[in-house]
């Protein structure tokens, strides 16, 4: 499926978002090899926003953009910036979450050798990295998620 690339109106719809919203912190998919292209392009467009927010108004504080990766892949613990704890309610809110995306329900649209649904890769994913975590000694959660501050 050809995708359309990334064009002003796109970003111009990201930055009234901004400009509406006033976030210290936007969370963007870091996990550019995905599949199917479409993070790579939300996270240019993402960008792209930023930049023109910062041309046109430079005294405005920015937000923080934060890396995260889906199911196809985790930040290792040694790469990430951000490790944060979620506790069994906050991993079941995010599979919730995750099951409101009608393209992520079931089998993942790009599965690779991985024939577990997405849910499955990132419930594994988070409780994963929780788990090396705590066999480094650090304090024990339920799952955890890494992020990189881009």
């Amino acid at each position: 499926m050809r995708k359309d690339p990334v064009g002003p109106a796109d970003v111009a719809i990201v930055r009234a978002l901004l400009e509406e919203l006033q976030p210290d912190l936007v969370l963007v998919a870091g996990d550019l090899s995905d599949p199917h292209g479409t993070h790579r392009m939300c996270k240019e467009v993402i960008e792209l926003a930023l930049a023109e927010r910062r041309a046109a108004r430079p005294g405005l504080p920015q937000p923080e953009v934060w890396l995260y990766r889906g199911a196809w892949q985790e930040w290792s613990v040694t790469e990430a910036t951000w490790l944060v704890p979620l506790s069994q309610e906050e991993l079941r809110l995010k599979i919730q979450a995750i099951f409101k995306h009608q393209s992520q329900k079931d089998t993942a649209p790009f599965p690779g050798q991985d024939d577990r649904e997405f849910w499955q890769r990132v419930e594994a994913r988070n409780k994963g990295t929780a788990e090396e975590l705590n066999r480094l000694g650090l304090a024990e959660y339920f799952a955890m998620e890494a992020y990189v501050v881009a």
